[in-house]
Parts: structure tokens; C-alpha cells; sequence
């Protein structure tokens, strides 16, 4: 005992102060603090599609020969796209964005990039980076688009999508594969679903509310349940697709139809047959509620609900409920239409 103690009181004299313990390790580097660049009050700028969103980026003061880069981090190649260049009196934009933003340019601090009509494919991450010689420091920005995600799979079943495939699925149902965060964000919000998804930087993941045997089992908690990445070319799965708000309205038309007369009906009216993607945003931002089953463009049937009742599926939740993909000669259903 006496010994213990004896190497105890050793150990309080020899030992260095509890504050040199914590200190940053000598060589390493402390965080770069920014000198022309200012931290962005809200790194996080909430838009829709079709809006104009504007992402700051503000100098404190000009260097000489500086040059202020904007670029996309694009999470399916782990790369950035360049997207416009100013040295302060001139610029230039490059890439598929460039039709769509200018500077803001308010005052001669400002070097602020404004996206017009943002797209889906407009969400993700955004860097300005001041270029000055060994003085270069940036500032990183989000794009958050309001939407909704949803699980998608082929009329032939569930499992059939390689990467690229679910890719293109999305985009044919005016929508997009989702990100993480996006699937994230819609579990927090309720969605449950066992089938496996594509998600854009090409893992694969699916979203439990309530755990259940055939998910995994009851026994693992409750979470965005992953497989990592995988073969792109040669796995297969469902789709997690994203999609936001219209410019446009989708609108139902009753009567029996077959699925060529549904999309007749609607070209009748001066408008299309609704995509899948379409009909989830109306039922998101516009509150479409209908107990009729209506063709869509990829030949399923769906509904939208927002007020849950017993005699329209009679689920609890609110959704679009679907009737998979009935043959197309059936007379049975209206359609959904977009103008």
C-alpha cells in the first residue's frame, strides 16, 4: 500500500502539466484560418427545383492576382467540376451548369454564385476556393433541394438494376438517384422499405423503421441498413430516386381505360401521361389526394394519399400506394396526367 502511494506522489511530480498532455503534438499543423475568405454565415442554402439560389461567397479583401474558382463535388466519381472562374473583372463558366449561373457580383467583394432553374441534379456540395499563389483557401457550401425520395424497382421485379440502369430508371421517372443524406433524411421522416436500393455514389443501401424478421431480423435496431458499395456493372438492385417540386400540375381523369388509351386521354387534354416521379412531388408539395388508381407513364398503377381512410387501402400512413403493374389491355383504372 505504502508503495502504491509512494509511486503515486512520483508519478504527480514528474508528470507533465495536464495541459501540455492536450497540447497540439509539435510539427503538426493547426487548422488553417481564413484570411480573404469569409466563413459563410449558413453553409446550408434550402432551394427548390425550378428556384434561384444564390450561394455566398464573400472576400474581407483583394489580393493582388487573385482568382476565385467555383466547383461541384461530385460524390458518384469522387471528383470536382469547375463551374466558373473570375479573376474579379472577368469571367468564365464552364461545364453543363454554365447556361444556368452568373455571378452575384453586388458589390466588388462579392464573388457569390447564383444558380437559375436549379435541377435536380443541382443538389450536392459547392466549393469556393480563393487561388492566390500558396494563399489559396476556400469555403465549402450545400445545395439542399425540399423533395421526397422514393423506392423503385421494374415491372419484371425486384433486383433487376445495375448501377447504371437504376440511374437511368430514375431520370425516366423525372427524378434522380438519391444521395445519402437524402435517404437518411427520409428515414428520419418515415420510410420503411426492405428491398435493397442503388443510391447516387453507387452503395447500396435500404431504410427499416421497424425492425421485422424478413429485414434483417428483429433483433437489429432500427437504421439506413447498408451493403457498401458494390459491382456496378454486375450487381443488382432496386433504385432510391429523389425527385422536388414541379413547375407544372398533375391532375387525375376517371374512366376505364386500357394503358394506351390512358396516355390518349391525357395527349387529349394537351398534356402527358404522368411519370412515376411526377405523381410523388404532386402528392409532396401540391397535397394530391385521390382513392383512384391511375396509369402512369412507366405502366404501373398508383395513388396518392394524404388523408388516410378505411376505404383507400386502408393503411395508416399517408403515401402513394401502388397496384404494381397490371397487364396494359386492362379496362379497369383513369390516369394520371401532366401539364
Amino acid at each position: 500500500m505504502h508503495r502504491l502511494l509512494l509511486l503515486g506522489c512520483l508519478w504527480l511530480l514528474t508528470a507533465p502539466p495536464v495541459s501540455s498532455i492536450f497540447q497540439r503534438p509539435t510539427g503538426s499543423p493547426a487548422p488553417a484560418r481564413l484570411q480573404y475568405l469569409l466563413e459563410p454565415l449558413h453553409p446550408t442554402v434550402h432551394t427548390q427545383r425550378g428556384a434561384t439560389a444564390t450561394l455566398p461567397c464573400v472576400l474581407r479583401a483583394l489580393p493582388r492576382n487573385y482568382r476565385v474558382k467555383w466547383s461541384k463535388v461530385e460524390p458518384a466519381n469522387y471528383g470536382e467540376n469547375i463551374i466558373i472562374i473570375t479573376n474579379g473583372l472577368y469571367h468564365k463558366n464552364y461545364g453543363p451548369l454554365s447556361p444556368r449561373v452568373h455571378l452575384r457580383h453586388s458589390h466588388r467583394y462579392d464573388a457569390s454564385l447564383t444558380i437559375t432553374n436549379v435541377a435536380l441534379e443541382d443538389e450536392g456540395r459547392y466549393r469556393c476556393q480563393l487561388v492566390n499563389g500558396l494563399d489559396d483557401e476556400s469555403v465549402s457550401l450545400t445545395l439542399h433541394l425540399e423533395g421526397i425520395v422514393f423506392p423503385y424497382q421494374p415491372s419484371n421485379g425486384r433486383y433487376k438494376f445495375n448501377y447504371h440502369e437504376a440511374k437511368r430508371a430514375c431520370e425516366q421517372q423525372d427524378s434522380r438517384l438519391a444521395t445519402y443524406q437524402q435517404l437518411y433524411k427520409a428515414w428520419t421522416e418515415g420510410l420503411d422499405w426492405c428491398n435493397a436500393g442503388w443510391i447516387l455514389d453507387g452503395t447500396v443501401h435500404y431504410p427499416i423503421i421497424n425492425s421485422r424478421e424478413p429485414c434483417g431480423g428483429r433483433l437489429l435496431l432500427p437504421g439506413v441498413r447498408s451493403y457498401g458499395a458494390r459491382d456496378r456493372q454486375k450487381d443488382r438492385f432496386d433504385a432510391f430516386c429523389f425527385t422536388s417540386a414541379l413547375k407544372g400540375q398533375v391532375y387525375f381523369i376517371r374512366g376505364h381505360l386500357n394503358f394506351k388509351e390512358a396516355g390518349q386521354a391525357c395527349r387529349n387534354h394537351g398534356a402527358a401521361i404522368a411519370k412515376v416521379g411526377q405523381l410523388y412531388s404532386a402528392w409532396k408539395f401540391s397535397q394530391l389526394d385521390r382513392c383512384d388508381g391511375g396509369w402512369l407513364a412507366d405502366g404501373s398503377v398508383r395513388y396518392p394519399i394524404t388523408t388516410p381512410r378505411e376505404r383507400c387501402g386502408g393503411l395508416p400512413d399517408p403515401g402513394v400506394r401502388s397496384f404494381g403493374f397490371p397487364s396494359k389491355e386492362l379496362r379497369a383504372y383513369g390516369t394520371y396526367c401532366f401539364v
